[in-house]
């Protein structure tokens, strides 16, 4: 039996979550309550159903009492979570009338992510609704589920995120042939770097086109290369390619003005994306005579089509399904690795030295605008979330066999007593030490022992485990280095203290610091290391986010609405936020464009790593028929954060720049001048950004052709004060040009 979808959604508005749960969602009965201290105040929560050890509770104000702020539930959530690890709440008044529904991420080794999708009577409820249908069960898959399978269902309704890493073996063949087919290019280089362009392309194509973006045709290029085929003959005229695919990109994906009705014709309804993805490439204008005979294209699609494109970012159950960062996998692993001397770096390390520099940094941003939060000598701070759950910021690993089972992945009533022969040797007073802890060199059993794990290392990772919690409790850990150096979990720390922080003062020190920040990769590759800083931005962004929402709406609620210069930097944010398609777009964007920046020195990298950025926004919208661009922003321009070069060869300053263009006579105060210029630039640029994260992002192209007009100028009078460096004179233009060619430099 599936979904009611429309009693499912008056079960809502009624409130009746038992029904619900049980007999639209599948899920069982379940009657066990809980209570728990938040502070001195208890509150108790109404079991509602279960399934497979998730549980879903109800916690009703009464009295004619509000709804708990945001602080207020997620303080309600940690002690919910210490009974029972997997539940969703729902948070409603006594007339059910306005509800939060409350769900939580909890991934390995990450911070919790709290997910919250708010309700009134008075809206329809089909938004709560679609997110329910994934977590409804029918009677077939009862003997196989399991809490793993529930989970999984709750996070791709309440959030959406994964990884997968296939396809690469066939894609190195595909490759191969593809680019074998590709005539009209002397050049080896350009020859395989257009391929990948072309590859890159259409990759991108068939993940919007899996949407419904491209007139609605999820098989969009192989339905328009039969009607080519059909209309035109096969490679008669003008193949695919020229007659169709360039058209496409050029006119269509990346063009700008009005269409023609010819090419309304030929392409069908289709978004302006933007972005530079499908502007001319340097290739394209370099070799103007290029020709892909259609049979590569049909090679390509029969490939590509064995595959299904999933762009909403779902966790992946199959070898045959992929998302967008399966491209910056086939990357790092298609290229010569032990010719460029490029790597790929695993996520576990991406992730260790993002939140290890990133996170640290934010906080100490955050104590020089707010100390009072950090360093309150009679009042209460941010480091007293560490005494209050010490054990909510020591990875469970560490706590394995004490507080938590890693394998069940559950908190343990009393820790595992260490065997005799084993105790024996933990008092040092006494003679034979050695002769004590001769078994301590064995492997312990897994109850004990996380992989690997001998017996000593077990005694000394529980020692380690009661020294660090000590400190937290006794509030010896006042400094974000202390947090590092402890090997704490830092992320669920910042994000702890923006969502339970209690006035608005350390929210705006955060929100700044994490506007601000600049995270700069100078061998960016096709982005590992931005994309771990993104995957540690973006929850500080949610949270700032709800945390300003949750001002606003407890400053309303008090009957202070009629006060709208209270808050009002934070309403300006969220009026920010409702001009884009939804807030995950909207975050994304924003750290898109100003906190990431790359440099490569191969330009399909750099290509690639754009691309993964473009992807990762179109994945936040969904096709809308009634909007002009189908629902779907320009994307940014990120040109001038992601960029070709070599990060060892350049000045890293205007004042270096300044010492090489003064090193000479200077009659005509060129400095001076180029001083003013620069100036001048760099309010371009920041305008231009800031058009981008205001509105829709639709800045016209001439502003962008513009700023790059302008940094090819000062580009080129800086490249000749550093070929004067190298000594090689700009005005000897093939020295000059070989020099530009071998030494790539970067574009400070």
């Amino acid at each position: 039996m599936t979904m009611d979808v429309g009693r499912a959604r008056q079960l809502v508005r009624d409130g009746k979550f038992q029904e619900l749960f049980v007999e639209e969602l599948g899920w069982d009965h379940f009657d066990t309550g809980l209570t728990v201290q938040v502070g001195e105040e208890a509150t108790t929560l109404q079991a509602i159903a279960q399934k497979r050890g998730m549980v879903a509770y109800l916690c009703s104000t009464r009295d004619g009492q509000r709804l708990p702020d945001y602080a207020g539930r997620r303080k309600i959530e940690h002690q919910v979570a210490k009974a029972v690890r997997e539940h969703l709440i729902i948070f409603t008044d006594e007339t059910r009338t306005v509800q939060v529904w409350q769900w939580v991420k909890r991934e390995p080794g990450r911070p919790t992510a709290c997910r919250e999708h708010s309700f009134h009577t008075s809206q329809s409820g089909q938004a709560l609704v679609q997110k329910l249908q994934a977590i409804a069960f029918t009677l077939d898959e009862e003997e196989r589920l399991t809490l793993t399978d529930v989970t999984r269902r709750a996070r791709s309704g309440f959030d959406v995120e994964r990884v997968t890493k296939r396809f690469y073996d066939q894609f190195k063949k595909e490759h191969a042939a593809f680019l074998k087919l590709i005539t009209g290019i002397t050049d080896s280089g350009d020859h395989e770097w257009y391929a990948s362009v072309m590859l890159n392309r259409m990759m991108f194509v068939y993940f919007i086109q899996r949407k419904g973006f491209l007139d609605g045709d999820v098989h969009y290029l192989r339905n328009r290369l039969q009607r080519c085929r059909e209309q035109a003959g096969r490679d008669k005229f003008y193949s695919f390619y020229r007659y169709f695919l360039l058209r496409l990109f050029h006119e269509g994906l990346g063009g700008v003005g009005s269409r023609t009705p010819q090419l309304d014709e030929l392409l069908g309804r289709i978004p302006y994306l933007n972005g530079g993805l499908f502007e001319r490439h340097e290739v394209e204008a370099r070799y103007p005579a290029i020709q892909i005979p259609d049979k590569a294209f049909e090679r390509i699609f029969a490939y590509f089509d064995q595959y299904q494109w999933h762009l909403d970012e779902r966790p992946l159950r199959h070898d045959y399904e992929i998302n967008p960062d399966v491209l910056g996998y086939i990357f790092e692993k298609y290229i010569n690795q032990k010719q460029m001397g490029a790597y790929y770096t695993k996520e576990d390390i991406t992730e260790y030295i993002s939140k290890s520099t990133v996170v640290p940094f934010l906080l100490d941003a955050a104590r020089a605008k707010c100390r009072v939060a950090f360093e309150n000598p009679n009042g209460p701070t941010v480091w007293d979330l560490l005494r209050e759950d010490p054990d909510r910021y020591i990875y469970p690993a560490v706590r394995h066999s004490v507080t938590w089972d890693v394998h069940t992945n559950r908190a343990l009533e009393q820790p595992f007593e260490l065997p005799a022969e084993i105790a024996l040797g933990l008092d040092t007073g006494k003679p034979d030490l050695l002769e004590r802890r001769k078994g301590w060199n064995r492997p312990a059993p897994p109850e004990y022992a996380l992989p690997t794990e001998i017996w000593r290392e077990v005694v000394a990772r529980r020692a380690r485990y009661v020294d660090v919690r000590g400190r937290l409790v006794r509030s010896e850990v006042r400094d974000a280095n202390d947090l590092i150096t402890l090997n704490l979990d830092i992320r669920q720390f910042a994000q702890d203290t923006i969502g339970d922080c209690e006035g608005p003062d350390l929210l705006r020190a955060f929100w700044h610091a994490i506007e601000k920040v600049t995270v700069l990769d100078p061998t960016c590759g096709s982005g590992a290391f931005l994309f771990a800083a993104l995957n540690i931005l973006e929850p500080l962004y949610e949270g700032c986010l709800e945390r300003m929402e949750a001002f606003v709406e407890d400053l309303d609620r008090s009957g202070e609405k009629h006060r709208p210069e209270k808050l009002s930097d934070f309403r300006q944010v969220l009026e920010r936020v409702k001009a884009h398609p939804n807030r995950r777009y909207f975050i994304f964007k924003s750290i898109i464009l100003n906190n990431l920046f790359g440099v490569d020195i191969m330009d399909e990298a750099v290509e690639i790593c754009k691309l993964r950025l473009f992807l990762k926004l179109a994945a936040q919208v969904e096709p809308d028929p009634k909007h002009r661009n189908l629902g779907i922003e320009p994307l940014p321009d990120i040109d001038f954060n992601i960029k070709v070069g070599n990060s060892l060869v350049g000045f890293a300053s205007h004042d270096e720049v300044q010492r090489a263009g003064t090193a000479k006579f200077d009659f005509d105060n060129a400095m001076e001048k180029m001083s003013v210029r620069v100036a001048d630039l760099q309010q371009a640029f920041d305008a231009f950004r800031y058009r981008q994260i205001e509105g829709d992002g639709s800045v016209p192209i001439e502003h962008k052709l513009e700023l790059r007009k302008r940094l090819t100028s000062v580009r080129e009078e800086v490249n000749g004060y550093l070929a004067g460096e190298y000594g090689v004179a700009q005005t000897k233009k093939d020295a000059y040009a070989k020099w530009m060619k071998s030494h790539q430099p970067f574009d400070w």
